[in-house]
């Protein structure tokens, strides 16, 4: 709900393609500038209680945008500090999220499902925010919608304050941070299967996920929609991520990285192109179920092979350059968006996106048999054939 709120607010503000790439930017740099750093302390600290913190912080920010908006004081500059500091906050939160799910959930042969059914209900969410939202926004604006995302942490942190979990304890407390961090780039960087994989996201974060921060251009200019509009369209992208993530969760066996990976990035490849090409809601919302179903299939067996094949001591460094790759070059994704679609519209912005994502899939399948030779050792140990041969 805030996501969509936040990016029909400040369109309504300015009416401007950039400004939104660069709320987008400001928002989402954090998490490539501090994420590396934050591995260490994901690594280092309880991360039971930086979650406790993050997502009060969370709270908190939501808070004062409804604050803002209700005593009309809101301005584009007191969005893009509190897209700051929310940036600054995820870029620990997130890593910590990732690298908790292996502390409530003991047997990795079901990790697989464990993240798909978080990323189910995280596209349950995104399902209905977006929907909410849009009605919201158009009834009584946006602030409600800050206020009403502000309330929901209350249910995290209470969540997380009746989890009963063994803290596994952490290696290296003593050890200097700059080396410890050198040494996860080092183990990330240096294993080919992880380094191919964020380079993919990496690159689909980069040249694809542009396409949000276009969302309210699409709506009001290209399908002469409003606030609702937008809503529906951002809920396809969720319908589709839905389905993906219920495939993922329903399987019973180790998935196919080499089946899975490169064409769930094709499909969403092909549906953002597409999907810049359609004049018509209903044609829209078809291809963007198809560009949610491909992106959340694709992000969500990375993370799942991820998970798998690193060694616990270094998991908190590994999953805060997932989040660089995939939270972090975002805000360059949404800066370039905004750039471009002042210079050659957002109809061949989203196309040029598209085809490079395309590129890269090509890219990583060509080399599916390599990555597989070097995974399949850390399989067997698992009792699991590799993720990666096809």
């Amino acid at each position: 709900m805030q996501q969509i709120a936040m990016s029909w607010l400040v369109y309504r503000l300015t009416g401007s393609a950039l400004i939104l790439g660069v709320v987008a930017f400001a928002s989402q740099i954090p998490s490539f500038l501090l994420s590396p750093l934050a591995g260490v302390m994901v690594d280092r600290w309880n991360r039971h209680r930086i979650l406790l913190v993050t997502q009060t912080l969370s709270m908190l920010q939501a808070f004062i945008l409804a604050f803002l908006i209700f005593k009309g004081l809101i301005a584009v500059w007191h969005i893009i500090l509190l897209g700051i500091f929310l940036g600054c906050v995820n870029s620990l939160d997130i890593p910590s999220r990732q690298s908790f799910i292996i502390d409530m959930v003991e047997k990795k042969e079901i990790l697989g499902n464990a993240i798909a059914i978080n990323s189910l209900m995280f596209n349950v969410a995104r399902l209905l925010g977006p929907t909410v939202a849009g009605m919201l926004i158009a009834i009584v604006g946006e602030g409600l919608c800050f206020l009403v995302n502000g309330v929901s942490f209350l249910a995290v942190i209470i969540c997380l304050l009746m989890m009963n979990i063994n803290v596994r304890p952490r290696k290296y407390a003593k050890r200097r941070v700059i080396k410890e961090l050198m040494e996860g780039v080092k183990y990330t960087f240096g294993f080919a299967p992880i380094r191919y994989i964020l380079i993919l996201l990496g690159s689909i974060s980069l040249m694809g996920m542009s396409y949000v921060v276009l969302m309210p251009v699409f709506a009001n200019q290209v399908l002469k929609g409003g606030p609702e509009t937008l809503g529906f369209l951002m809920a396809s992208v969720g319908v589709g991520a839905l389905i993906g993530t219920i495939f993922l969760a329903s399987q019973k066996k180790m998935l196919k990285l080499g089946s899975i990976i490169p064409v769930s990035s094709t499909i969403f490849s092909l549906g953002l192109i597409l999907f810049s090409f359609s004049r018509l809601l209903w044609l829209s919302l078809v291809l963007l179920a198809f560009t949610g179903f491909g992106f959340m299939v694709n992000t969500a067996a990375s993370n799942t092979v991820l998970q798998t094949i690193v060694e616990d001591d270094k998991r908190g460094r590994v999953m805060s350059f997932y989040t660089m790759a995939f939270m972090g070059m975002a805000p360059l994704g949404s800066l370039l968006a905004g750039i471009f679609a002042s210079w050659i519209g957002v109809t061949n912005t989203l196309v040029v996106g598209g085809l490079s994502c395309a590129v890269v899939s090509f890219f990583f399948a060509a080399r599916i048999k390599n990555l597989g030779e070097l995974t399949q050792p850390i399989y067997e140990d698992l009792g699991q054939d590799s993720h990666i041969v096809t």
